[in-house]
């Protein structure tokens, strides 16, 4: 007597599980790419942190730099979401001194989160990976839109319509990445660096 067959799992069955290990392996790449840097961010430790099989992991990623630019994608996505996070958390009730200063607050913020590390770890990559290279120009433009969007969306529209604003912005965001990076080497609370006090001030002086 035959064994009855086994019916295949319904195809939306099979397409979330599909969605969802590929969502477990790109979440493993950027957090192994925070902790290990680009150098550890090896398939073996990356599968073993998704818990994922050697199979599964090819059958979504043949290669690496496919991964890789793969997770870059996944961390585009991730950070435009933070972005609108941020926009969403700002209180509409604040005007004048004390919206600049929230704003500021925000935008600084964006450059201490673990999204940021694994990007800086991806651009430093990109710079001798030509596909890599490829993938993240367009991303970071993407990325960069969505920041100064999130940015506008911040100081509202009166304070975007004022005639120096998009020099604040792109000044004030310039020297947050600039000053965000030194935390590679000097780790300390950006809570109370100096420097969110000099934005804030800036960008008082030159928008009010």
């Amino acid at each position: 007597m035959s064994e009855p067959a086994i019916s295949p799992a319904p195809r939306g069955r099979r397409e979330e599980r599909t969605a969802t290990s590929r969502a477990r392996i790109l979440d493993a790449a950027v957090a192994c790419l925070v902790e290990s840097g680009y150098g550890g961010a090896t398939t073996l430790r990356i599968q073993a942190r998704a818990g994922v099989s050697r199979g599964r992991l090819l059958h979504h990623f043949p290669s690496r730099d496919e991964l890789l630019v793969a997770a870059s994608r996944h961390l585009t996505t991730e950070r435009l979401r933070s972005t609108a996070q941020r926009i969403h958390s700002l209180s509409r009730s604040l005007t004048g001194g004390e919206r600049l200063d929230r704003a500021v607050e925000l935008m600084w913020e964006a450059f201490s989160e673990p999204h940021f590390w694994a990007a800086v770890e991806l651009w430093t990559a990109a710079r001798t990976n030509d596909g890599l290279r490829r993938s993240l120009l367009h991303e970071e433009r993407q990325v960069g839109a969505a920041i100064r969007a999130g940015a506008d969306s911040f100081y509202g529209p009166q304070l975007v319509a004022h005639p120096r604003y998009t020099q604040v912005r792109e000044l004030v965001l310039t020297s947050m990445r600039g000053v965000g990076l030194t935390y590679a080497f000097d780790p300390r609370d950006p809570a109370t660096d100096p420097h969110l006090r000099i934005w804030k001030d800036m960008a008082r002086t030159l928008l009010e």
